[in-house]
This record gives structure tokens, C-alpha cells and sequence, in this order.
């Protein structure tokens, strides 16, 4: 029995290793992307925007963008899944919030949203690794709806 709790403890130890690691290598990710030559123009590769946090106005973290949702027609960023809440992967929720409502602020290094905690309670989302289907329109009115922008792909 102790070896077994010793051995939980390890793996425990050894997770919370290695996601330090991997906040540290995004940091040194983020400085390099504050560097004058990738600040000279407003492109960035899809991979970098992934894992940049999202803070609201005051500099507190929201969470940080899993990945991007792209319209396979028109080329265009339809979403930032939102990764937020829970403790080490439990409890974590994803939000599809419109790429309209994000802004970058270089001075913070993040996607800059205003939404208080209830908002974000109440915003469309799912529990991490539960499926979405993402092409349903009828959710992707109710996620515009709440968010007051106007869809990616026009008039509905």
C-alpha cells in the first residue's frame, strides 16, 4: 500500500514536471514572439497561436487558445477554442469564442476578451475531450448570439 501511494505520488510529481517544462517553454516561445523581427508584420503561423493565453483587460488569465477553427472555403478564422477552469486537464471546459471578439495586445503578449467569470459560466462550451460538431450551424448562431457579433459567413 505505501509503495502504491509513493509511486502515485511520483507520477503526480513527474506531470507536474513536466507541465512546468512546458510552461516554461512557452514562455520562451512568447519572448521570442515579442522579438522585433516577428513584431515587423501582423502574420503569425497557426501553431504559435496555440497555448497564448487570454487575459482580460487588467492582465488576468482567462485561459489560453487550444487551437483554431478555420473555414476550409473561405480560408478564414472562424474561432479560438478557449481552454479554461479545472486543475491539471480536470474539470477544464473548451469555448468556441467568434475570432471577432479576440483583439492581440502586444504589451500583454495574449488575446485580450472582457468576460467576467459568469459570462464565461454561461457562454457556450464543452468539457474538454467531449465531441462538438462544429459545422452545426444552429450552435454556431447561438455561440454569434451570445457573443453579439456577426457570423463568419455572413447574414442567417
Amino acid at each position: 500500500m505505501a509503495l502504491s501511494c509513493w509511486t502515485r505520488f511520483l507520477d503526480v510529481e513527474a506531470t507536474m514536471q513536466t507541465e512546468m517544462s512546458q510552461s516554461q517553454a512557452q514562455a520562451a516561445e512568447s519572448q521570442a514572439a515579442q522579438s522585433p523581427a516577428s513584431q515587423s508584420h501582423s502574420l503569425i503561423a497557426s501553431d504559435r497561436v496555440e497555448g497564448t493565453p487570454v487575459r482580460r483587460t487588467g492582465g488576468e488569465k482567462i485561459g489560453t487558445i487550444e487551437r483554431l477553427m478555420i473555414d476550409k472555403l473561405t480560408g478564414n478564422v472562424a474561432y479560438a477554442v478557449l481552454s479554461f477552469g479545472g486543475f491539471l486537464g480536470i474539470g477544464q471546459k473548451h469555448a468556441p469564442i467568434p475570432w471577432a471578439r479576440l483583439i492581440y495586445d502586444r504589451m500583454l503578449g495574449a488575446y485580450h476578451l472582457d468576460l467576467s467569470d459568469e459570462d464565461l459560466r454561461q457562454a457556450p462550451s464543452v468539457a474538454a475531450g467531449e465531441e462538438f460538431d462544429w459545422g452545426d450551424r444552429s450552435r454556431e448562431v447561438e455561440i454569434h448570439n451570445y457573443y453579439r457579433v456577426p457570423p463568419y459567413w455572413g447574414a442567417y
